[in-house]
């Protein structure tokens, strides 16, 4: 019935159109359904022995300088995902689903995200529901039984409730707030970072919250050292441009923030006559005066764009009253956090600690801001790349198709720009969003290059809405944000492997950007560096390439004392007649030329990714070749601490593209005609592996479950074969005869 329809379809538009159609609906016939059981049962592939439960049992996760490491001095690294909203509180069966397939896959943390708006009591906006925390206590404590670390980015910004009114300055204003992003209409967003009214309403929630026991723990959370970190709130800063927003609703609050500005500015110019030589008369509205106490910082980071910094270079006066507005703001965010900081250690809880996970502007404002976070705890930022014109959903139109391996370091890798030196990194939200035809990458780049060579601490992929595999390319509800495709969770057993066994070294730090701070202020940062923001997807560039970060760690230094910034020559790193970045400690290369791809060269993980050559690729003594024009594919050890070498059993991984049955680009792939339905379809993988010495080996098929399934080759002369279309299968299970 599906093809009958299709073909109605193309008879109403063009020949040409129609070919294009024609050509991509016949491009899947050698594809194959993707049909798992989701079963919880480990197979070959689970993970459930290499979690180190219960979580906790070493003490509570804290910051060492740029790593992470229990009480007891044990190094950790979180890899998990982020489970949202009214997830956070579903029933005891779901619970125990999601903690058994998230084991199963390798998953050691869950950031629990933006749970509190479906939480309050009806009354407070600083209370739960009593019921909704039950099922929260269970749910936790079932991920805790696993050796499942929780984290809380629970304030994504905060909803009030008609009990807060008493309160709160203008209780009105905030409820009838609205925004664009529905999700945050009557929020404290943006206006909490400088109004102490509402700044008490998060912090309330949030020590309430850590002073309630779990009954099925029987400890506090203050006292839980299985909940690993908490974020103060998620995407927010005083930089945000949807401040502004929120001001033009709330005169009240727009009021208090012109008074507190107003009285900065009395403090450091001491009368109107030397703050209008300072900015200059002409940038102080009309009838705005610090005896009137209105003057307006503007707290929008599109004003303090590099367009502005760059002015400093030719006319002082006209932006000294823009880097004033920069230090207040960051000052008055400061403020906001170590309140908060303060609040919560007074709880007795010693885990790590996060301010917020939002960039703002670029240049100065952006390290204001980065500076901000720093002085809280660990550095954590988001970023998306792909996605198409649907927005939050999967619709037909305009698809950002491109690849980032075809540009070294960009796209999600460049969000690691924002590492600083002396911190912990995380990356608690990103994805590479379909219809992106390339997802598959996001996830090895992530693992490889991120957590490995750069030693980041911790991922949060997003998101993971339901406990199985999607049979949709999309969410369940449909979304374009998802964690539970076989081309993201299927890399997983051997992606987690790779990451928890540190098969990847990390690189040393080979230079650093040094920011002095108090030097800001005389508009000085020392180097370039510019974000550009769409959406959610944020694009960094400027003196140090993110093409070094497929080298090295070049991270934020924030200095005592003003330093040079001194970019490094990595000549040596890149071949340019070939077109290979090499990574400073030799496991990972990446080619930019006619191929597009890049190669994972470990003891214990060995594999390629992207647009592969038709060669083989020669990996120390292994040789792969395929004959995809894109693809993932994996060869790691199965055993905890056995390289490839060692071990007896060792798993392949082997994806390409995803496509729901029906689903139509145009022939560029630029274009989305038709989203298309379940069940989801996947492009087989051809491979050959040949592995070293005189052994010979086995390779058996796993089922969609990662179960054996009995079918089973031999090598010959230690090479393999396998025909994906013929296997039908993501995994491969090879084992020393």
């Amino acid at each position: 019935m599906k093809n009958f329809y299709v073909f109605i379809f193309l008879l109403l538009i063009s020949p040409v159109q129609a070919q294009e159609h024609l050509e991509n609906e016949g491009s899947t016939k050698d594809w194959f359904s993707f049909t798992p059981e989701n079963t919880y049962e480990p197979g070959v592939i689970g993970m459930n022995n290499w979690l180190d439960a219960p979580a906790g049992n070493h003490g509570f996760l804290q910051i060492d300088r740029d790593i992470l490491r229990f009480e007891d001095g044990t190094k950790f690294k979180l890899w998990g995902t982020n489970i949202s909203s009214r997830n956070s509180f579903v029933d005891a069966k779901t619970a125990d689903d999601f903690a058994n397939y998230l084991a199963k896959f390798g998953m050691n943390a869950v950031r629990f995200h933006k749970f509190s708006w479906y939480a309050y009591d009806g009354e407070y906006s600083t209370r739960f529901d009593s019921e909704k925390f039950k099922r929260f206590d269970y749910f936790q404590a079932k991920l805790r039984e696993k050796g499942i670390y929780y984290g809380w980015s629970h304030i994504y910004g905060h909803r009030v409730q008609p009990g807060d009114s008493t309160k709160m300055l203008a209780y009105d204003e905030i409820r009838n707030l609205e925004f664009p992003w529905s999700h945050l209409d009557g929020s404290t967003a943006s206006l909490v970072n400088f109004a102490p009214d509402l700044q008490e309403l998060s912090i309330a929630l949030t020590v309430d919250m850590l002073n309630h026991i779990n009954p099925h723990t029987g400890l506090r959370y203050a006292d839980d050292p299985g909940l690993a970190f908490i974020e103060f709130q998620n995407e927010d800063n005083i930089f945000w441009s949807a401040i502004e927003l929120s001001l033009k609703q709330a005169p009240t609050y727009k009021a208090l923030l012109n008074r507190q500005f107003s009285e900065w500015l009395q403090k450091k110019y001491g009368s109107q006559s030397a703050l209008e030589e300072a900015w200059g008369k002409e940038n102080i509205p009309k009838g705005e005066s610090l005896s009137q106490k209105n003057i307006y910082p503007q707290p929008n980071h599109s004003l303090f764009s590099g367009e502005y910094e760059s002015a400093l270079k030719e006319d002082r006066n006209m932006v000294t009253h823009i880097l004033d507005k920069m230090r207040f703001l960051y000052e008055t965010q400061v403020k906001f956090y170590k309140k908060f900081e303060k609040a919560v250690r007074a709880t007795g809880y010693k885990g790590v600690l996060v301010a917020s996970c939002w960039q703002a502007g670029s240049g100065i404002s952006h390290f204001y801001n980065l500076h901000a976070d720093y002085q809280v705890g660990m550095i954590d930022r988001h970023n998306y790349f792909g996605g198409g014109e649907g927005g939050h959903r999967m619709t037909p139109g305009a698809v950002k198709n491109q690849a980032m391996v075809s540009n070294p370091g960009s796209g999600l890798l460049s969000t690691g720009l924002q590492q600083v030196v002396d911190r912990p990194f995380f990356f608690s939200e990103w994805m590479s969003l379909v219809p992106n035809q390339w997802t598959a990458e996001a996830a090895p780049i992530i693992a490889a290059y991120g957590m490995g060579l750069q030693g980041w601490d911790a991922s949060f992929s997003f998101g993971t809405d339901i406990p199985s595999f999607s049979d949709y390319l999309t969410s369940k509800n449909r979304g374009v944000y998802n964690a539970t495709s076989p081309l993201h969770t299927g890399l997983y057993p051997a992606l987690a492997r790779m990451v928890l066994r540190n098969d990847v070294k990390e690189s040393p730090v080979i230079a650093t950007r040094n920011v002095h701070v108090p030097s800001l202020i005389e508009g000085e940062l020392g180097f370039e560096e510019k974000v550009d923001q769409g959406y959610d997807d944020k694009r960094f560039s400027g003196s140090v390439s993110p093409q070094t970060m497929a080298i090295g760690k070049i991270p934020v230094n924030f200095t005592q004392k003003p330093r040079e910034t001194v970019v490094p020559d990595l000549s040596a790193q890149q071949d340019t007649v070939n077109k290979i970045i090499h990574s400073i400690t030799g496991e990972l290369s990446w080619w930019y030329g006619e191929n597009k791809y890049f190669t994972i060269n470990t003891p214990g993980t060995k594999g390629a990714v992207g647009f592969l050559p038709k060669e083989k690729m020669v990996l120390d003594k292994w040789e792969l070749m395929s004959d995809n024009p894109f693809a993932v594919i994996l060869i790691t050890s199965l055993e905890q601490g056995k390289n490839l070498n060692q071990s007896k059993r060792i798993l392949v991984t082997a994806v390409a593209r995803g496509k729901n049955t029906g689903m139509l680009y145009n022939k560029s792939g630029d274009s989305l005609i038709q989203t298309g339905d379940s069940p989801l379809l996947l492009e087989p993988v051809n491979f050959s592996l040949r592995m070293p010495g005189k052994e010979e080996y086995s390779i058996e098929v796993l089922d969609h479950n990662g179960l054996p399934t009995g079918n089973t080759k031999n090598s010959k002369q230690g090479k393999i074969e396998i025909k994906g279309r013929e296997s039908k299968s993501i995994w491969y299970l090879i084992e020393k005869q």
